[in-house]
């Protein structure tokens, strides 16, 4: 279902209701434009709150980011100092950091991608509900410009009654009209009806277990790698001497 279509059968709704209660079109039409633009202010305040919560994801992968650049310099100083154990610590750490900044870009994208649906939403939202106030405005002035003609048509002919059984007869066909109008809606509603949902796949025990073994496989690689960085940097200070 449409983020418009769920506005627009509610604010049909609300407008059967009213004329069900035989009130002023001008203020039910008045009603009805303020709910809209309550509706609005709703998406826009969901807009905000998804918003906030990708800065707050992006600010936590910034200081990730930093770990990883702490833990790296951390491995390099225990492997000059001799300490292989404090390096392989470091890098397991480092490793860790770098899968949670992968599972915070993934997440983030996906706020991202929700923030730009519910934007273009709230644009369509906002575009239509301009147009319902003109509309709105336009039903208003030949409301209330037939009303002071009948009032008039009825202070010359005197055909009050006649002219009740007419705006009765228009009043039972606006019924049956919105009524039909108010059935289409909800059919089109169905049509488009459809929730998409993004689930994070957390892989079973042998993914974990792989994914383990990579990360450590990784680890080794890069402490042989630095191992060999540091004793090339002693065999060559020595040669120097």
């Amino acid at each position: 279902m449409s983020l418009f279509g769920r506005f627009l059968f509610l604010v049909r709704s609300k407008l059967n209701a009213l004329l069900n209660r035989a009130s002023d079109p001008s203020a039910e039409l008045d009603y009805s434009y303020e709910q809209l633009r309550d509706e609005l202010q709703d998406v826009t305040r969901g807009i905000a709150d998804v918003t906030t919560q990708k800065k707050r994801l992006e600010i936590h992968r910034r200081r990730l980011r930093e770990n990883v650049e702490k833990h790296d310099a951390q491995a390099r100083s225990a492997l000059q100092q001799g300490r292989e154990d404090l390096a392989r610590r470091a890098l397991e750490k480092k490793q860790v950091n770098v899968g949670q900044i992968s599972e915070l870009t993934a997440q983030i994208d996906d706020l991202q991608a929700t923030q730009d649906r519910l934007v273009g939403k709230r644009a369509e939202l906002s575009s239509q509900i301009e147009r319902f106030r003109t509309k709105k405005e336009t039903m208003k002035a030949r409301y209330e410009a037939a009303e002071a003609s009948a009032r008039v048509s009825e202070a010359f002919t005197g055909a009050g009654d006649t002219m009740a059984d007419v705006h009765r007869s228009i009043e039972r066909a606006t019924e049956r009209t919105e009524r039909m109008e108010a059935r289409a809606a909800a059919l089109e509603e169905l049509e488009e009806s459809g929730d998409l949902e993004s689930v994070l796949d957390e892989g079973d025990s042998i993914d974990r277990e792989l994914d383990r073994l990579s990360s450590e496989r990784a680890v080794d690689n890069e402490l042989a790698t630095l191992r060999a960085e540091v004793e090339g940097s002693r065999e060559r200070a020595e040669a120097s001497e």
